[in-house]
């Protein structure tokens, strides 16, 4: 903020930054106590900064897409809550609502501007930051995310370049045996190929000025998504777009007809008592309805993952039903989910397989024919069908991303992925990632970064999975195996992660020909033991298998300034 700030906001930044000093980061106590600083600050020097030069250049250069934004944070704070439905004449964005909205005359100018005061702001120490970095010879490295948020300021402007009935998300895979729902509506690259992509240039445009190079979150995305309806909280039922799907036509050649059980919850007598006990009859009559004898399909109540969630809470508050709620969902979901194929909802003669669909009793039940038909179409829709429609996808957007700044581009390409993913990338000199526990190359469990390319980042963990420290504790038989088949030791391994096990995997790391290595924080602090006394756990940033986890890690840097750390021995020579 300002140098001229007055001593008695000086008095209560100092009194705040006593109160916060805590161990772990209070998120909402803190943008509290920020906002509340920040707005006194503008209080006092409005007139001189949204007057000055240096403020006219910034708004004139930004408004395109400054103004929707300070308009979307006033009606997100005046309606509390970032939902526009419940906004009234502005749930529907308007250029002219909008001018009239954040105009000079506006009654509400005022907050609209605040929000302009803290934009500048945050573009002038973000600006500082990158200058000085560039000076240091320090890269800084943004984030492309994959997904906006459901109800952000991008769906209220651009409604038209988004599925709003769909979510974002990811097939089952080394996360989440589940797969992942990330809420996200997915993309409308029809409608966002006429412009050229115009909102995708415009954002790394805008990172371009403060980054040198940033990461493609989930770049697989932009050659297909895992699209879910919006009414999924799981990602296990879902499809990928685009993608070319299996024809009813197709399906009636091979000789399957029965569409009933094939895209129906197949719900036997036999497996309702298999997951639920004794309690099968009480269950069945609260969410299901017996169209057959023996056989169940749910209410239309309880027919979506959402529904059910919903059904499930209040049931549980009146049933004397002493039970897990989340063993109950999770059960319940695989009743739902216990399907052979995906119906697709805006063409119901076209069907997509269910992820992982020998587990499900709908194909254990089919005949021996039916059984082999759906494994062959399986393979080829996940395996080989969509390698050229996905090449050519990605062909088309992201050159235009590439070609929009001069950022260096790195792609997160973890997961599963298709066979024509690398080709492209290193068609188009795009950097992959690397991270030793999960492996690219099929059959391994451990990467080998020796053998590592060039054009790679190179991790032994990252932000979605657990740092190194956690990893190594959390599974004994796991850690016999690492420390044999890549420490080439058959002693028995510490139960502990200890410097020199962390030293031996960063040098790992260091050595490997991939372009960069780079290493989450935490993984640098286990070089010494003074920085490993809290729990392994708490140092994960996100754990994609808990959309509730809640990462509150905090570092100071102080220590940090005069952290010594003793260089691993040197290679013996040979």
């Amino acid at each position: 903020m300002s140098e001229n700030i007055q001593e008695d906001i000086k008095q209560e930044i100092r009194e705040a930054r006593v109160q916060l000093d805590k161990k772990d980061v209070d998120y909402e106590a803190a943008m509290a106590t920020k906002l509340s600083i920040a707005k006194k600050i503008f209080a006092r020097e409005k007139e001189s900064i949204l007057n000055s030069k240096s403020f006219l250049e910034f708004f004139s250069e930004n408004q395109e897409w400054l103004k929707p934004y300070a308009a979307f944070c006033f009606l997100r704070d005046f309606f509390e809550t970032s939902d526009r439905s419940q906004w009234g004449r502005f749930s529907e964005f308007s250029k002219e609502k909008l001018e009239k909205l954040v105009s000079k005359e506006s009654l509400h100018y005022e907050v609209i501007s605040f929000h302009y005061y803290i934009q500048f702001h945050l573009h002038l120490q973000l600006s500082e930051a990158a200058e000085y970095a560039r000076k240091k010879g320090v890269v800084l490295k943004g984030d492309l995310p994959i997904g906006v948020d459901r109800n952000s300021v991008d769906t209220w402007v651009y409604p038209n370049l988004f599925r709003m009935n769909t979510s974002t998300g990811a097939p089952p895979d080394y996360f989440d045996k589940n797969g992942q729902n990330w809420g996200f509506p997915t993309y409308n690259w029809e409608e966002m190929s006429k412009d050229n992509y115009g909102w995708w240039r415009a954002r790394l445009t805008q990172m371009g000025k403060y980054f040198t190079a940033y990461r493609i979150d989930h770049i697989l995305g932009f050659f297909r998504i895992w699209e879910l309806p919006d009414h999924a909280m799981t990602g296990l039922c879902g499809k990928f777009r685009p993608s070319i799907p299996i024809s009813q036509e197709e399906l009636e050649s091979e000789g399957l007809w029965d569409f009933n059980h094939l895209t129906q919850p197949y719900i036997g007598q036999e497996l309702l008592q298999e997951k639920f006990g004794a309690s099968w009859t009480i269950i069945a009559s609260t969410f299901l309805n017996e169209y057959q004898k023996g056989f169940y399909e749910f209410k239309e109540e309880c027919n979506t993952e959402k529904k059910i969630a919903s059904v499930l809470k209040s049931f549980l508050e009146t049933s004397m039903l002493v039970k897990s709620e989340e063993k109950l969902r999770r059960k319940l979901f695989d009743l739902l989910q216990n399907v052979a194929l995906i119906k697709d909802p805006e063409d119901l003669r076209k069907f997509y397989p269910r992820f992982n669909i020998e587990d499900t009793t709908s194909f254990k039940d089919l005949d021996q024919h039916s059984q082999n038909v759906l494994k062959r179409l399986y393979y080829d829709y996940y395996f080989q069908r969509q390698e050229g429609l996905w090449r050519q996808n990605a062909l088309k957007t992201l050159p235009v991303l590439l070609n929009s700044s001069n950022m260096l581009a790195c792609g997160e390409d973890l997961g599963l992925i298709p066979s024509c993913v690398h080709p492209v990338m290193q068609e188009l000199g795009l950097v992959g990632l690397r991270i030793q526990r999960m492996p690219s190359e099929p059959g391994l469990e451990f990467g080998i970064p020796s053998q590592y390319s060039y054009m790679t980042v190179c991790a032994p963990s990252c932000h979605d999975c657990s740092t190194l420290r956690a990893w190594w504790e959390e599974d004994e038989e796991r850690r016999h195996r690492f420390f044999q088949a890549v420490v080439g030791s058959d002693e028995l391994p510490p139960d502990q992660c200890t410097p020199e096990i962390v030293h031996f995997v960063l040098r790992q790391h260091v050595e490997a020909p991939s372009m960069w290595s780079i290493f989450p924080l935490q993984d640098l602090l286990a070089l010494k033991e003074d920085y490993t006394t809290r729990p392994a756990v708490e140092e994960t940033i996100n754990d994609p298998t808990n959309p509730k986890h809640y990462w509150r890690y905090r570092m100071c840097i102080r220590p940090l300034c005069c952290l010594s750390v003793p260089h691993p021995p040197p290679k013996e020579e040979t």
